[in-house]
């Protein structure tokens, strides 16, 4: 939660000379983490909740202060607001002339984009620099107070001067125009009513709702409109209450009083309004403090008199010296005279009276009363001292600014924060999207391999098989056959004991091989004796299938042969062996001829005879037995019947394909 806090902070920071009010940026933002942006999200919106809002002034009053036109806006223009003695500052706050836009709603016009605040003491002409806004691009677009922080700050003059003014709305020209300056020492606005002294003459005489006295009226463009408390309903006396009526407040003690807040009675809320902004509020009305409940010994502690309509606004506030009594009372020297609706009579309204002792609100809770009634029973004299208005609590002058500000500040940012919480919520979704898509295609894939490995497996075990069935048929049946031819041979030389030995011992070993390769027919490459040396076997193969058959054998490239794969020698061997039987069991043969010729790319076997040669309806046929041999080497064979007759088998393995070494022992 630190970064949540320190993002809090960073907002409240009033950074002084020579920079801006810090906002937070983008990149603060994006560095957040996610939990983080919705922490801070909440704890805006919780922090909202709790601050007033920004209601806006409706009707006639004054506006404040403008400047003459420039052409350019770094003409130098400034207004000074002299206090009435040296005085501890701790706050300034700057309250812009609001315009409304027709396109954006309201807005600060003429607000400096570069500007200065200075203080001094008497005899200090010039001043110290309090704070600086070298780029108000973090203050605009706004329609809040700036509040500037400055504790410790004593001075009998504060003056805010421009760098760099901003055009007008209505015709681009370049001026300063501001509705209030506020100065505070603590709770008080020392600034009220305080003279004003500018580098050029408001525009008063072309804008009468202009002039420099309007800057430190105390008329603000906003309605106290709090987040906390209930309503109250502003008193409002009976019609025809006198020439001179008046309400009285007992403070229960004796206190030093030096200020009053006269809220006027809070107006409907229709559109337009059904009352006038003066309404109930005297034209001019006395404020009388005495310590004796029949003010014998009554002191006059301020006059008002309104001489236009612009010295009236939601909040009429008047300081005065300060002065100890316990009773106090307003007379309505010249009363509100109502003529609405035909009716006619004097007439009193407020919806709060605060009496301030030592910046403290010391009416609050205290009885109010007057020599008449009340319009109605809800609109009682308890109203005048309830704290409340039509909205909700009074705030004093200071934290109501402060929360207007600080309301701006976090509507600036929120936005930021929940655009950035819009586009990780998209990035997430696209994220889950691409994850969705990606787990539909790993399972795909899952299923695919499973299909394929099962494929492979099936295809696996088929090849075994077919490897099985030809190892047993081009090994067991040569052998078999060889057996036979033997067995012939031995039966016709029983006359020639030494060649009939000689044949019974080759049978013997046929037998004997034949046992070895039945033991293994799973694997015959594991079987001890058989396909030890590919052309040793080839030319015994030769003598026991061929028997006596006339035979040449020709081999090139033995040192190729060598390097091949005991497998691939093996099925080799078998195809030789199974063309020999083929020769013999079908060809009628009297001789043939074995070449055979190996590089390190090529193997090529061929295998011709000189017998009756393939019938026609085979011609160009494979024997099955051989096809097989062949794919089961990954080879090509051919078969064809050469014009001086006779059968040619050949064989073509290639032991180097893509690049890499193939059917080669590893």
């Amino acid at each position: 939660m630190k970064p949540v806090r320190a993002l809090a902070a960073l907002l409240l920071t009033v950074v002084k000379l020579g920079a801006a009010i810090p906002v937070v940026t983008e990149s603060k933002i994006r560095s957040l983490s996610m939990s983080d942006l919705k922490q801070q999200l909440s704890n805006l919106d919780d922090e909202l909740n709790q601050l007033s809002s920004l209601s806006l002034l409706s009707g006639i009053g004054s506006v404040g202060y403008r400047s003459q036109t420039h052409k350019s806006p770094t003409v130098t223009e400034w207004v000074q607001i002299d206090l009435d003695k040296e005085a501890s500052i701790d706050q300034i706050v700057l309250v812009p002339a609001l315009w409304r836009d027709t396109k954006s709603g309201f807005r600060a016009d003429g607000f400096p984009r570069k500007f200065k605040i200075l203080a001094g003491t008497a005899g200090d002409t010039v001043g110290k620099v309090v704070a600086s806004f070298g780029c108000t691009t973090q203050l605009l677009p706004r329609i809040a107070p700036v509040v500037v922080s400055c504790p410790g700050t004593v001075a009998s003059w504060v003056r805010v001067e421009t760098m760099e003014m901003s055009p007008r709305a209505w015709d681009g020209k370049y001026i300063l125009q501001l509705s209030e300056i506020l100065i505070f020492n603590g709770e008080d606005n020392i600034a009220l009513r305080s003279p004003v002294h500018s580098s050029s003459p408001a525009e008063g005489a072309r804008a009468p709702g202009w002039n420099t006295r309007y800057l430190v009226d105390g008329f603000l463009p906003y309605l106290m409109d709090a987040a906390q408390g209930q309503q109250s309903v502003a008193f409002v006396s009976q019609l025809g209450i006198g020439d001179h009526p008046s309400l009285s407040i007992d403070l229960g003690e004796s206190l030093p009083l030096d200020r009053i807040h006269f809220h006027t009675t809070d107006l409907s809320d229709t559109v337009p309004q059904a009352m006038p902004d003066n309404f109930g509020v005297p034209r001019k009305m006395v404020l009388e403090g005495a310590n004796h409940p029949d003010f014998s010994d009554a002191v006059q502690l301020m006059e008002y008199h309104v001489k236009s309509i612009y010295d009236t606004g939601p909040i009429i506030m008047r300081r005065f010296p300060v002065t100890s009594c316990r009773y106090v009372r307003l007379i309505a020297v010249e009363p509100f005279i109502n003529s609405m609706d035909g009716a006619s009579g004097t007439q009193i309204g407020a919806a709060e009276i605060e009496l301030f002792s030592a910046g403290h609100n010391v009416a609050l809770g205290r009885a109010a009363q007057g020599h008449f009634t009340a319009d109605r029973p809800e609109r009682s004299f308890s109203a005048l001292t309830d704290g409340r208005n039509l909205y909700g609590k009074i705030l004093t002058v200071k934290d109501w600014m402060n929360e207007l500000s600080r309301r701006h500040d976090l509507e600036t940012e929120r936005p930021l924060i929940a655009m950035e919480l819009d586009r990780r919520y998209a990035s997430q979704k696209t994220n889950l999207n691409q994850l969705a898509w990606l787990t539909a295609l790993l399972s795909a894939g899952i299923v695919f391999i499973i299909l394929f490995g099962r494929n492979i497996r099936m295809r696996h075990v088929a090849g075994i098989r077919e490897r099985l069935a030809a190892d047993l048929h081009d090994e067991l049946g040569a052998n078999l056959h060889t057996i036979g031819l033997l067995s012939d041979l031995a039966a016709g030389a029983r006359e020639s004991s030494e060649e009939s030995d000689t044949l019974y011992r080759r049978i013997r070993s046929e037998t004997e091989r034949s046992g070895i390769a039945v033991r293994h027919c799973s694997d015959m490459l594991s079987a001890k004796g058989l396909f030890t040396d590919l052309l040793s076997d080839m030319q015994r193969a030769s003598n026991r299938i061929m028997a006596k058959l006339e035979h040449e054998i020709s081999i090139d490239g033995e040192e190729h042969i060598k390097t091949l794969s005991p497998r691939t020698r093996a099925d080799l061997f078998l195809f030789y062996k199974e063309c020999l039987v083929n020769i013999t069991r079908h060809s009628g043969a009297t001789k043939y001829m074995t070449e055979l010729k190996a590089t390190a790319e090529n193997i090529h076997l061929k295998i011709c005879d000189n017998g009756r040669g393939l019938d026609s309806s085979d011609k160009g046929g494979v024997p099955p037995s051989l096809k097989r041999r062949a794919k089961l080497l990954g080879a090509k064979v051919t078969v064809e019947n050469p014009p001086a007759g006779g059968t040619c088998i050949e064989l073509n393995l290639r032991t180097r394909k893509w690049g890499f070494t193939q059917h080669r022992r590893p």
